[in-house]
């Protein structure tokens, strides 16, 4: 008896994984260090008592949708929420792209955005970054009108090399986009680290989304939880391509708990903004090349050894950060995510044992 085989585009697929390994100190996934704040638990604990198990949870997540709006200046019909960005973006993609349409992506960048466009049947088209890894407005230019592609994305601050996409260069790509019929999706998982947000840009008659998560700055990957800031009309299509009740009941409460607690996330962001400089400090006097970083990580690259022998070296020390070297043009780089000081100090410590 013949197995059925999956589809050719999946079967090819190398899938997308981030390798948990039993260290002391792991800073590879840009989780907070931090856990929620005093009182979260409980509260949400306290409302979690009160679920009727036996109903479905309310399908519309109005009230948490509401509330996320509420801290934008955005009604519940410009949110939707899902089971993290990821399912956001999937939803997106299969809304608005999927076989026959393209999505355009420059790299380096998140690695998901390709994954899920070619899960979903999109061809993916790939620009290039300036060498600083900074957009290249006449390659974004090239790729927009040349290609045409459905959905282009953007992720600032950028995932891994943590640069920011000035306005005025997300405000250029938004008049590309929109001149030939396509939608713009600003990814901004960690845009609560930047000074600039693509949530200002927004507007009915403005083909812009801007996707963000509970697992950084929140402190809450556990939850599972993001959404998507949109004009109402891009909300309408994708409630219908999204499944029924996907968002279930005890998610909904951790995101609606969580803004009670707006000023802890605040000082949380800028005590890990006050860290990451601590952090890009130490590294500056280490033989590495270190790239500017408005988020919760930094990218760095060795300057004589391998990345993958200073990634082993700092496993041996129990330490876990994530080797970059099978993302394009990132050969021997590595990611860390800013941990606690005393995890930071460890890294530090392990690193220059490795180096020098």
């Amino acid at each position: 008896m013949s197995r059925p085989t999956a589809r050719e585009s999946v079967a090819l697929m190398a899938g997308y994984h981030s390798p948990q390994i039993d260290v002391d100190v792991r800073l590879n996934t840009n989780e907070s260090p931090e856990p929620p704040p005093e009182g979260f638990a409980d509260a949400v604990a306290a409302r979690v008592a009160e679920i009727a198990w036996h109903r479905y949870p309310q399908r519309s997540a109005s009230e948490l949708r509401s509330r996320i709006g509420a801290n934008y200046g955005l009604s519940a019909s410009q949110v939707f929420a899902a089971n993290g960005s990821n399912e956001v973006l999937q939803t997106l993609l299969l809304t608005f792209a999927g076989p026959g349409r393209s999505a355009a992506v420059f790299e380096p960048t998140y690695a998901l955005h390709s994954h899920l466009s070619r899960i979903t049947g999109t061809a993916v088209i790939e620009g290039e970054r300036n060498d600083d890894f900074s957009l290249d407005l006449d390659e974004v230019e090239r790729v927009i009108v040349e290609d045409r592609p459905d959905v282009v994305f953007l992720c600032s601050p950028n995932n891994p090399t943590g640069v920011v996409d000035p306005e005025a260069s997300i405000r250029r790509v938004l008049e590309l986009t929109a001149a030939n019929g396509g939608l713009l999706c600003v990814d901004e998982a960690y845009g609560q680290f930047a000074d600039f947000s693509a949530v200002t840009l927004l507007g009915d008659d403005t083909p812009l989304v801007v996707s963000r998560t509970y697992s950084k700055t929140w402190a809450m990957a556990a939850v599972r939880l993001g959404y998507l800031l949109a004009p109402s009309w891009v909300i309408d299509e994708l409630e219908k391509v999204v499944l029924p009740y996907h968002l279930d009941a005890m998610t909904q409460i951790a995101g609606e708990v969580a803004l009670d607690h707006l000023d802890a996330m605040n000082d949380r962001v800028a005590r890990l903004v006050d860290e990451r400089e601590r952090l890009l400090a130490g590294l500056a006097d280490l033989p590495v090349d270190v790239w500017p970083s408005g988020s919760n990580f930094v990218l760095l690259r060795p300057q004589h050894l391998s990345g993958d022998d200073v990634w082993q070296g700092l496993v041996d020390r129990s330490v876990l950060v994530r080797n970059c070297a099978s993302w394009p043009r990132l050969q021997g780089c590595l990611r860390v995510t800013i941990g606690t000081p005393d995890e930071d100090d460890r890294f530090l410590e392990a690193l220059t044992e490795v180096l020098t």
